[in-house]
């Protein structure tokens, strides 16, 4: 009896840890999605304060 209850309580365990590595895996490729989102904003941003100040330095350049 005492055998059957400590393998039922290994084999939730088995399940609970599994079904953990799962969320995890789901979560860490849900932060990789957003890690390339957020370097794309940067990228985004970065690249419109170039071309900005491009411009302004061909906007004063001589003709």
């Amino acid at each position: 009896m005492h055998e059957q209850r400590f393998e039922a309580t290994e084999k939730i365990m088995e399940l609970q840890f599994a079904h953990l590595e799962r969320r995890l895996e789901q979560i860490e490729a849900l932060i990789e999605r957003l890690e390339k989102r957020l370097w794309l904003s940067v990228y985004g941003v970065v690249a419109v304060v170039v071309t900005q100040a491009v411009q302004g330095i061909l906007d004063y350049a001589p003709n």
